[in-house]
């Protein structure tokens, strides 16, 4: 087989070096063959496209965290050419959705060795695509601040917390799910193909980026302590203080311009957003137990 490393040198801040020295030991006494390339936030779509077809591989991988992944699943959209992860960013929200483990040999392994599964995506606002988690209102606010002033790491996060937390404001917002409109009031809503934020934070219990749906997740209250939760702790929200609503689309309007993003990537303010579950649209490998 041949495979094609898509690696982000500045994914989460972390060096790659460990990554890129792996990936040569690993392959060192197998018959396949590999290629590496560098991402570098500006062209990144047109390069992947060229080493796609310079290389022709049979499995292209994203060396990064969940914005990397999406950038280069994006580009494997209706291809047959599956989609490998090694988890090198700061929270790897998908990876931990995966069950891909975090070492370097053995994330390798499931390169190798894993089962291809059709991974499903939401199409968002006709033309961008989801993977794990996206959001408007309090989250997408943080998302902005932590990269507007470059934060890393946890107490970047909280730093991020207790600043948006003296703006934060409700939502006004209708949501439209089959046929059943929802308004109310919330510090955030969230589609969610997932169960987790990358740091282990339950919000989406049911959530199985697999079985051809995703789920609205209203938020109508959060304290400090809910907000630290995303980052900081490992488990569920209060059911009480969120609302859970199964979709296969959504139309959501908000009475101001709430903050947006997409897997970890702030998009802007928006006033409408629609969303559709692509089922199985992407292949993608993962363990053998993985989500059985």
């Amino acid at each position: 087989m041949t495979f094609l490393f898509a690696i982000n040198p500045v994914s989460g801040g972390n060096d790659k070096t460990v990554w890129e020295g792996g990936i040569n030991d690993y392959f060192a006494d197998l018959p396949h063959t590999f290629h590496t390339f560098y991402l570098n936030g500006k062209t990144d779509e047109e390069t992947i496209r060229q080493q796609i077809a310079q290389h022709k591989p049979d499995r292209v991988v994203a060396v990064g965290g969940d914005g990397t992944i999406k950038i280069v699943a994006t580009q494997l959209l209706g291809t047959n050419i599956l989609l490998g992860v090694l988890p090198a960013g700061s929270a790897n929200g998908m990876a931990r959705e995966l069950s891909i483990p975090s070492g370097v040999h053995e994330s390798l392994d499931v390169l190798v060795n894993g089962t291809p599964k059709p991974l499903d995506i939401i199409s968002v606002n006709d033309g961008n695509i989801c993977l794990h988690l996206s959001d408007i209102g309090l989250n997408a606010q943080l998302v902005k601040h932590y990269q507007q002033y470059n934060l890393r790491g946890k107490w970047g996060y909280l730093k991020g917390v207790v600043n948006v937390l003296q703006k934060r404001r409700l939502m006004r917002v209708s949501i439209t799910v089959g046929d059943e409109c929802i308004n109310r009031a919330a510090f955030m809503v969230v589609l969610a193909n997932a169960r987790m934020y990358g740091t282990g934070a339950v919000i989406n219990p049911d959530g199985d980026p697999f079985d051809g749906k995703f789920e609205v997740v209203i938020f109508r209250q959060l304290s400090f302590w809910e907000i630290v939760k995303l980052f900081w702790q490992y488990r569920p929200f209060d059911p009480k203080k969120i609302e859970i609503h199964p979709a296969t689309s959504v139309h959501i309007e908000t009475h101001r311009r709430a903050y947006f993003q997409v897997d970890g990537e702030y998009q802007g303010r928006i006033t409408q957003l629609k969303a559709a579950i692509q089922p199985g649209a992407l292949s993608i490998l993962v363990p053998h137990n993985a989500l059985a």
